[in-house]
């Protein structure tokens, strides 16, 4: 039977199986996730600062992944909790005319994250190995192996930096209203500081599976050898 156990990060590191990506929508939905900002910058400067434009398009772009994805019956709950998002958005730089407060609420998602991921680390809960844990199947049987806590705050300290990286890079653009830049930042640091994010996490998590636990090894021991009966004189 202990030659059927798999180790639950398998389903991590599996192509076919479930991962980290498909948990936030797959590739699909980050695109999506930034593509509304991309509309509304573009739309803002080749209007020559005309903010109305800009609010429509990024909400349009937001609704066409939302229609697309029902199309095609695929998982829509992230585009669907990203339109509303993009809704947000594009209401207060409307209200405020400001057009670099669209990127306003990203922000501050940003900054709950880098919290809740701080905050989950120093309460011996890393928000990480809850993700994987439910991801994976292990639940939160990796509470249990003080390494395994460990390696997910370790691991859970990358996404704080991510976090934070993010907000400080974009935050002076913000305050300078360099609208192009920011929303150049959002993007560069939208996908590839994700994916970065993970691999670097995988890099910290790898060896707690390298080798298969204690209790499989005793296991799968090779038995005692068992004397044979002598022969008859």
């Amino acid at each position: 039977m202990s030659g059927e156990r798999r180790h639950p990060f398998a389903a991590i590191s599996a192509p076919d199986r479930i991962s980290i990506v498909n948990a936030v929508g797959g590739g699909r939905g980050i695109i999506d996730s930034g593509l509304p900002a991309v509309v509304f910058v573009t739309l803002y400067t080749v209007t020559g600062g005309n903010m109305m434009p800009a609010v429509w398009g990024a909400i349009a772009a937001g609704a066409v992944s939302t229609v697309i994805r029902l199309a095609r019956r695929e998982t829509v709950q992230f585009a669907i909790s990203g339109f509303f998002g993009v809704a947000i958005a594009a209401f207060i730089a409307a209200r405020t005319g400001r057009a670099e407060n669209f990127f306003l609420p990203g922000l501050f998602i940003n900054l709950a994250y880098a919290a809740a991921y701080a905050i989950s680390i120093l309460v011996r809960w890393p928000l990480l190995g809850v993700v994987i844990g439910t991801l994976t199947g292990e639940g939160t049987a990796w509470r249990r192996d003080p390494a395994k806590v460990r390696a997910f705050s370790n691991a859970s300290w990358i996404w704080v930096a991510m976090f934070l990286l993010r907000i400080a890079v974009q935050l002076p653009f913000y305050f300078a209203g360099a609208l192009v830049a920011l929303g150049a930042a959002r993007l560069d640091m939208g996908c590839p500081l994700f994916f970065l994010a993970i691999w670097l996490s995988w890099l910290v998590l790898r060896p707690l599976y390298a080798a298969p636990p204690a209790e499989e090894i005793a296991t799968t021991a090779v038995p005692a050898e068992v004397p044979q009966d002598r022969e008859a004189s």
